[in-house]
Protein backbone atom coordinates (compact mmCIF):
# COMPACT_ATOMS: atom_id res chain seq x y z
CA UNK A 1 0.00 0.00 0.00
CA UNK A 2 1.94 2.88 -1.34
CA UNK A 3 0.40 6.39 0.46
CA UNK A 4 1.88 9.63 0.08
CA UNK A 5 2.19 12.58 2.53
CA UNK A 6 -1.03 13.46 3.78
CA UNK A 7 -1.59 17.13 5.88
CA UNK A 8 -3.91 17.15 8.30
CA UNK A 9 -5.80 19.69 10.45
CA UNK A 10 -7.18 19.68 13.62
CA UNK A 11 -9.68 22.03 14.71
CA UNK A 12 -12.40 22.88 17.59
CA UNK A 13 -16.15 23.26 15.64
CA UNK A 14 -19.26 23.87 16.79
CA UNK A 15 -21.90 20.81 16.24
CA UNK A 16 -25.28 20.13 17.73
CA UNK A 17 -24.72 22.39 20.93
CA UNK A 18 -21.77 21.47 21.88
CA UNK A 19 -17.56 22.10 20.74
CA UNK A 20 -16.46 19.04 18.92
CA UNK A 21 -12.78 18.19 17.98
CA UNK A 22 -12.43 17.50 13.93
CA UNK A 23 -9.08 15.87 12.18
CA UNK A 24 -9.97 16.18 8.75
CA UNK A 25 -7.33 15.67 5.93
CA UNK A 26 -7.35 14.18 2.06
CA UNK A 27 -8.51 15.11 -0.97
CA UNK A 28 -12.23 14.18 -2.76
CA UNK A 29 -15.75 13.49 -1.54
CA UNK A 30 -16.15 13.18 2.20
CA UNK A 31 -15.79 10.24 4.30
CA UNK A 32 -17.06 10.03 7.64
CA UNK A 33 -14.79 8.17 10.17
CA UNK A 34 -16.64 6.96 13.67
CA UNK A 35 -13.71 5.80 16.22
CA UNK A 36 -14.11 2.79 18.31
CA UNK A 37 -14.13 2.10 21.62
CA UNK A 38 -10.50 3.98 23.12
CA UNK A 39 -11.03 7.08 20.91
CA UNK A 40 -8.99 8.74 18.38
CA UNK A 41 -5.85 6.29 17.68
CA UNK A 42 -4.24 8.95 15.90
CA UNK A 43 -2.64 8.85 12.44
CA UNK A 44 -2.80 5.30 11.02
CA UNK A 45 -1.74 3.65 7.42
CA UNK A 46 -4.65 3.48 6.32
CA UNK A 47 -6.16 6.39 6.90
CA UNK A 48 -3.24 8.01 4.92
CA UNK A 49 -4.16 5.67 1.86
CA UNK A 50 -7.90 6.39 2.01
CA UNK A 51 -6.85 10.03 2.35
CA UNK A 52 -5.80 9.79 -1.25
CA UNK A 53 -9.30 9.54 -2.46
CA UNK A 54 -11.34 10.78 -0.11
CA UNK A 55 -11.66 13.85 2.70
CA UNK A 56 -11.57 12.31 5.66
CA UNK A 57 -13.54 13.63 8.19
CA UNK A 58 -12.82 11.94 11.91
CA UNK A 59 -14.47 13.70 14.68
CA UNK A 60 -13.99 13.00 18.68
CA UNK A 61 -16.67 11.69 20.10
CA UNK A 62 -18.77 13.64 22.43
CA UNK A 63 -16.24 13.71 26.02
CA UNK A 64 -13.65 12.24 24.10
CA UNK A 65 -10.64 14.01 23.43
CA UNK A 66 -11.27 17.87 23.27
CA UNK A 67 -14.67 17.16 22.75
CA UNK A 68 -17.11 18.72 24.65
CA UNK A 69 -19.62 15.80 26.92
CA UNK A 70 -23.25 15.70 26.44
CA UNK A 71 -24.48 16.15 29.87
CA UNK A 72 -28.37 14.82 28.81
CA UNK A 73 -26.91 11.51 27.04
CA UNK A 74 -27.99 8.11 28.99
CA UNK A 75 -27.76 5.48 26.31
CA UNK A 76 -26.45 4.91 22.37
CA UNK A 77 -29.56 6.19 20.73
CA UNK A 78 -29.11 9.20 22.67
CA UNK A 79 -25.67 9.52 21.13
CA UNK A 80 -26.84 8.61 17.80
CA UNK A 81 -29.31 11.49 17.48
CA UNK A 82 -27.23 13.94 18.13
CA UNK A 83 -24.70 12.61 15.88
CA UNK A 84 -27.16 13.14 13.26
CA UNK A 85 -27.97 16.75 14.35
CA UNK A 86 -24.04 17.59 14.28
CA UNK A 87 -23.64 16.00 10.92
CA UNK A 88 -26.41 18.22 9.72
CA UNK A 89 -24.38 21.32 11.00
CA UNK A 90 -21.37 19.83 9.50
CA UNK A 91 -23.03 19.95 6.15
CA UNK A 92 -22.16 15.64 5.68
CA UNK A 93 -25.45 14.29 4.16
CA UNK A 94 -25.60 11.43 2.16
CA UNK A 95 -22.03 10.42 3.13
CA UNK A 96 -19.98 7.07 2.96
CA UNK A 97 -19.34 6.38 7.05
CA UNK A 98 -16.89 3.93 8.27
CA UNK A 99 -17.44 3.41 12.02
CA UNK A 100 -15.59 0.95 13.95
CA UNK A 101 -16.65 -1.53 16.73
CA UNK A 102 -18.09 1.02 19.01
CA UNK A 103 -18.21 3.67 16.48
CA UNK A 104 -19.71 0.89 13.85
CA UNK A 105 -22.95 0.72 16.34
CA UNK A 106 -23.40 4.05 16.41
CA UNK A 107 -23.38 4.04 12.59
CA UNK A 108 -25.73 1.54 12.55
CA UNK A 109 -27.97 3.56 14.94
CA UNK A 110 -27.65 6.64 13.10
CA UNK A 111 -28.45 3.92 9.76
CA UNK A 112 -31.84 2.80 11.50
CA UNK A 113 -32.88 6.82 12.37
CA UNK A 114 -32.08 8.17 9.52
CA UNK A 115 -31.04 6.02 6.16
CA UNK A 116 -30.86 8.82 3.76
CA UNK A 117 -28.04 10.59 6.00
CA UNK A 118 -25.63 8.06 4.83
CA UNK A 119 -24.31 6.69 0.57
CA UNK A 120 -22.80 3.66 2.10
CA UNK A 121 -22.68 2.32 5.24
CA UNK A 122 -19.52 0.25 6.15
CA UNK A 123 -18.99 -1.36 9.49
CA UNK A 124 -16.37 -3.19 10.93
CA UNK A 125 -16.24 -5.26 13.85
CA UNK A 126 -19.73 -3.83 14.81
CA UNK A 127 -21.05 -4.05 18.20
CA UNK A 128 -24.46 -3.28 19.06
CA UNK A 129 -25.72 -6.91 18.61
CA UNK A 130 -25.68 -9.82 20.77
CA UNK A 131 -23.27 -12.53 19.06
CA UNK A 132 -25.20 -15.62 18.14
CA UNK A 133 -22.62 -17.39 19.70
CA UNK A 134 -19.86 -16.29 21.88
CA UNK A 135 -20.05 -12.99 23.41
CA UNK A 136 -18.82 -9.19 23.27
CA UNK A 137 -15.05 -9.35 24.92
CA UNK A 138 -15.37 -7.45 28.75
CA UNK A 139 -13.17 -4.89 28.12
CA UNK A 140 -13.84 -3.29 32.02
CA UNK A 141 -12.13 -6.41 32.74
CA UNK A 142 -8.76 -5.72 31.64
CA UNK A 143 -6.21 -3.27 31.48
CA UNK A 144 -6.00 -0.71 28.35
CA UNK A 145 -2.65 -2.32 27.33
CA UNK A 146 -4.05 -5.59 27.74
CA UNK A 147 -7.22 -5.13 26.13
CA UNK A 148 -5.31 -3.77 23.29
CA UNK A 149 -3.21 -6.85 22.97
CA UNK A 150 -5.89 -9.06 22.97
CA UNK A 151 -7.75 -7.25 19.91
CA UNK A 152 -4.57 -8.43 17.47
CA UNK A 153 -4.45 -12.05 15.89
CA UNK A 154 -0.90 -11.60 15.99
CA UNK A 155 0.42 -8.15 17.67
CA UNK A 156 3.66 -9.07 17.89
CA UNK A 157 3.88 -9.68 14.24
CA UNK A 158 1.76 -6.30 13.24
CA UNK A 159 4.62 -3.85 12.65
CA UNK A 160 2.37 -0.91 13.35
CA UNK A 161 0.67 -2.29 16.22
CA UNK A 162 4.53 -1.70 17.88
CA UNK A 163 5.18 1.67 16.75
CA UNK A 164 1.51 2.96 18.07
CA UNK A 165 0.84 0.85 21.40
CA UNK A 166 3.63 -0.52 21.98
CA UNK A 167 4.81 2.05 24.86
CA UNK A 168 1.33 4.11 25.53
CA UNK A 169 2.59 7.39 26.27
CA UNK A 170 0.20 9.42 29.40
CA UNK A 171 -1.58 11.52 26.42
CA UNK A 172 -2.62 7.93 24.61
CA UNK A 173 -3.53 6.60 28.12
CA UNK A 174 -6.04 9.70 28.63
CA UNK A 175 -7.63 9.41 25.48
CA UNK A 176 -8.59 5.60 25.56
CA UNK A 177 -9.40 6.21 29.55
CA UNK A 178 -12.31 9.01 27.68
CA UNK A 179 -13.15 6.65 25.19
CA UNK A 180 -13.34 3.33 28.06
CA UNK A 181 -15.85 6.18 29.89
CA UNK A 182 -18.19 7.15 26.74
CA UNK A 183 -18.40 3.17 26.38
CA UNK A 184 -19.37 2.41 29.93
CA UNK A 185 -22.12 5.37 29.84
CA UNK A 186 -23.74 4.02 26.76
CA UNK A 187 -23.09 0.10 26.39
CA UNK A 188 -22.93 -1.16 30.41
CA UNK A 189 -26.29 -2.78 30.56
CA UNK A 190 -26.94 -4.55 28.73
CA UNK A 191 -23.20 -4.99 27.45
CA UNK A 192 -22.74 -3.45 24.33
CA UNK A 193 -25.62 -3.92 22.76
CA UNK A 194 -28.90 -3.15 22.11
CA UNK A 195 -31.51 -5.73 21.94
CA UNK A 196 -33.70 -4.26 19.65
CA UNK A 197 -31.06 -3.47 17.10
CA UNK A 198 -31.45 -6.16 14.80
CA UNK A 199 -35.45 -5.76 14.25
CA UNK A 200 -34.35 -2.26 13.48
CA UNK A 201 -32.16 -2.75 10.79
CA UNK A 202 -34.17 -3.78 8.24
CA UNK A 203 -34.58 -0.03 7.54
CA UNK A 204 -31.02 0.35 6.28
CA UNK A 205 -31.83 -2.30 3.45
CA UNK A 206 -31.65 0.97 1.11
CA UNK A 207 -28.31 1.86 2.14
CA UNK A 208 -25.33 -0.18 0.31
CA UNK A 209 -23.93 -2.34 3.51
CA UNK A 210 -20.15 -3.62 3.73
CA UNK A 211 -19.34 -5.30 7.17
CA UNK A 212 -15.80 -6.14 7.15
CA UNK A 213 -14.51 -8.86 10.44
CA UNK A 214 -11.19 -10.50 11.13
CA UNK A 215 -12.05 -14.28 11.43
CA UNK A 216 -9.92 -14.17 14.72
CA UNK A 217 -12.06 -11.26 16.24
CA UNK A 218 -11.98 -12.04 20.14
CA UNK A 219 -13.19 -8.67 21.14
CA UNK A 220 -16.61 -8.87 19.13
CA UNK A 221 -17.19 -12.48 17.50
CA UNK A 222 -17.53 -13.02 13.91
CA UNK A 223 -21.00 -14.67 14.43
CA UNK A 224 -22.30 -10.96 15.51
CA UNK A 225 -21.27 -10.10 12.18
CA UNK A 226 -23.40 -12.76 10.93
CA UNK A 227 -26.12 -11.25 12.78
CA UNK A 228 -25.69 -8.03 11.13
CA UNK A 229 -26.02 -9.92 7.60
CA UNK A 230 -28.76 -11.36 8.35
CA UNK A 231 -30.81 -8.46 9.46
CA UNK A 232 -29.41 -5.69 6.94
CA UNK A 233 -31.36 -7.17 3.04
CA UNK A 234 -28.16 -6.81 0.88
CA UNK A 235 -25.57 -6.19 3.07
CA UNK A 236 -22.16 -8.05 2.15
CA UNK A 237 -19.89 -9.40 4.91
CA UNK A 238 -16.11 -9.63 3.93
CA UNK A 239 -13.95 -12.13 6.49
CA UNK A 240 -10.22 -11.53 6.70
CA UNK A 241 -8.17 -14.55 7.34
CA UNK A 242 -5.77 -14.09 10.45
CA UNK A 243 -6.85 -11.28 11.28
CA UNK A 244 -8.84 -9.56 14.88
CA UNK A 245 -10.75 -7.14 15.95
CA UNK A 246 -8.31 -4.20 13.83
CA UNK A 247 -8.17 -5.36 10.32
CA UNK A 248 -7.70 -1.09 9.41
CA UNK A 249 -4.08 -1.93 11.13
CA UNK A 250 -3.79 -6.05 10.99
CA UNK A 251 -4.66 -6.24 7.27
CA UNK A 252 -4.31 -2.72 6.22
CA UNK A 253 -3.63 -3.06 2.73
CA UNK A 254 -6.69 -5.41 2.13
CA UNK A 255 -8.76 -3.17 4.39
CA UNK A 256 -8.30 -0.16 2.08
CA UNK A 257 -8.77 -2.46 -0.97
CA UNK A 258 -12.09 -3.40 0.43
CA UNK A 259 -13.29 -0.03 1.53
CA UNK A 260 -12.25 1.73 -1.72
CA UNK A 261 -13.68 -0.84 -4.01
CA UNK A 262 -17.01 -0.65 -2.09
CA UNK A 263 -17.67 3.33 -1.27
CA UNK A 264 -16.85 4.09 -5.39
CA UNK A 265 -19.79 2.65 -6.36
Amino acid sequence: MATTSTSWTEEIVEAAGIKLQLVKGGTGRPLLILHDELGHPGALRYQAALAQHYTLYMPSHPSCGQSERLDWMMNMRDLASWYLDALGDLGLTQVPVLGFSLGGWLAAEMATMCPQQFSHLVLVGAMGVRPAVGEIYDMFLVVTKDYLAASFADAAGTPEYQQLFGNLTPEQVDVTEAGRELASLVGWRPYMHYPQLPHLLRRVRTVPTLLVWGRQDTIVPLSAGEVYQQAIPGSRLAVLEHCGHRPEIEQADEFVRLVRDFVKD
